[in-house]
């Protein structure tokens, strides 16, 4: 069951990951305005989450990989404060913003999810 889970974080950061780049207007949109750049911002963190990703599912580099999207799930979590705070919608989707609130927890899952391959 963990190699299967391995394979679905693989594919959703590796998707994630990739939409920054097709699609980064909306993601620029949560980044914190105290950061520089956020286009910038953006297209560093779609590439490690495609590094992560990826290396999630090649043996030599699945414990670096690993504690890397930990901290990527860390680092990330001021842009999802950010979005709940202001009620940001990522692209053209609105939610509920009771939704960007209930988000938040779910990066602990995350965290957990990336750490069991560590």
């Amino acid at each position: 069951m963990l190699e299967v889970l391995k394979w679905v974080l693989a594919a959703f950061m590796t998707f994630a990951g990739v939409m920054h780049f097709v699609s980064p207007k909306g993601f620029e949109r949560i980044v914190p305005r105290q950061l520089p750049s956020p286009r910038g911002v953006v297209y560093v963190s779609g590439l490690f989450e495609i590094l992560g990703g990826v290396g999630l599912l090649l043996p030599f580099s699945q414990h670096v990989a690993a504690w890397g999207l930990v901290a990527l799930f860390i680092a990330v979590f001021p842009a999802n404060v950010n979005m709940a705070v202001n009620d940001i919608p990522l692209g053209k989707t609105k939610l509920p913003r009771w939704a960007h609130w209930v988000r938040l927890p779910l990066q602990g899952v995350l965290i957990a999810w990336a750490w069991a391959y560590t």
